[in-house]
């Protein structure tokens, strides 16, 4: 089926949701109404641009007929003027309609397991985990989403050798997928006296949350153990036995949470980290044959794997993916991210569409 068979195949489907939501006895069945809004609602911008794409390709056949039928020179140069204009338009729409119809991620309306752990380069390192999370933190503000930390260990002079937070909002995980790898920083570390550049990396995780009818985790395959919190915290930290480990026997995965006061909450988000590492884990192994999803995610942290360079002394941020370089790194670091993100998701987008050809 080429695009256009596609295209009136989803045009058709949305005049059936139409039809059916103008039926008054669907309302006496919520569940599938709201499924109906939901479907009618994903496609109906499909539906405006293959509209739009014939009103296009209408006016180019007019603008041809009329410079066919006209003799005046300077109306001439207008009409052909205006047909150019109008094919580069329609260019455009056909190349968004592709995208539009692209195979969808299933998990891209999910919300995010976000895990950043210091690679090499000891303190300077844990330093930069901070100042990605920071990052992070800062962009999901601006997009309106909520990060909940649900694990941290903390160093001594504001660094983490790793933390763990969940990040709860529409299209998370469509937005920060393409973030998951190792992150390089060369600057000069606040404890280097001599001023030398270092250079230091982070790994970063981005793991889809999984729910419980995704996932199911038995009773009987899972370890528990409490334990005192340790490093900086509230009051009650080091004086109640919080903390939450699980080891989930099968596999051998361990997570650990002990930013809550209290046991039970610890316990509920281990949980969900650890279902949302198993579910990676699965899909990994699904898709084994094009790549081992966790290990190309987090790989060894080692400096010369890198998906991103933060090189301070330039101001420069560099994606390797993309050979994408901006002289923006404060306002980036600030969260102003999507300069980075948009050209990612465009140039995989394209990827998959080549793919699919």
């Amino acid at each position: 089926m080429d695009m256009f068979d596609r295209l009136e195949s989803v045009a058709e489907r949305f005049r059936k949701l139409e039809s059916d939501l103008s039926n008054p006895d669907l309302l006496a069945n919520q569940k599938e109404y709201q499924k109906i809004v939901k479907e009618h609602s994903e496609i109906s911008p499909i539906v405006e641009g293959y509209q739009r794409y014939k009103d296009i390709r209408q006016q180019i056949q007019e603008s041809q007929e009329l410079l066919e039928q006209e003799d005046d020179s300077e109306m001439r140069e207008l009409i052909r003027d205006e047909i150019v204009q109008l094919k580069k338009e329609l260019e455009t729409t056909e190349q968004q309609l592709k995208f539009m119809l692209a195979p969808k991620d299933p998990n891209d309306d999910k919300n995010v397991i976000l895990e950043i752990r210091a690679g090499t380069g000891g303190e300077e390192a844990a330093l930069f985990v901070a100042d990605l999370f920071r990052m992070y933190s800062r962009y999901a503000e601006m997009r309106g989403w909520k990060v909940d930390i649900m694990d941290s260990h903390p160093t001594g002079i504001g660094g983490f050798k790793e933390i763990t937070a969940a990040i709860n909002g529409k299209g998370a995980f469509s937005r920060l997928k393409y973030e998951r790898g190792v992150h390089r920083v060369q600057r000069v570390p606040a404890t280097e006296s001599q001023g030398r550049i270092h250079t230091s990396a982070v790994t970063v995780a981005v793991l889809p949350e999984a729910e419980e009818v995704d996932v199911f985790i038995d009773p009987n395959e899972i370890r528990v153990d409490v334990f005192r919190s340790s490093g900086p915290g509230g009051q009650s930290v080091n004086t109640t036995d919080s903390a939450i480990r699980i080891t989930h026997l099968p596999t051998g995965l361990v997570v650990t949470c002990q930013d809550e006061k209290s046991q039970h909450k610890n316990k509920a988000k281990a949980l969900k980290v650890l279902r949302a590492r198993l579910l990676d884990q699965m899909q990994s192994e699904q898709d084994a044959k094009i790549a081992q999803e966790r290990k190309s995610q987090v790989g060894s942290g080692d400096r010369s794997e890198r998906i991103r360079t933060y090189n301070f002394p330039q101001n420069r941020v560099t994606d390797h993916r993309i050979n994408l370089t901006l002289y923006k790194l404060e306002s980036v670091m600030g969260g102003m991210i999507d300069e980075v993100i948009d050209p990612l998701i465009t140039y995989f987008q394209s990827e998959a569409l080549k793919s699919e050809e």
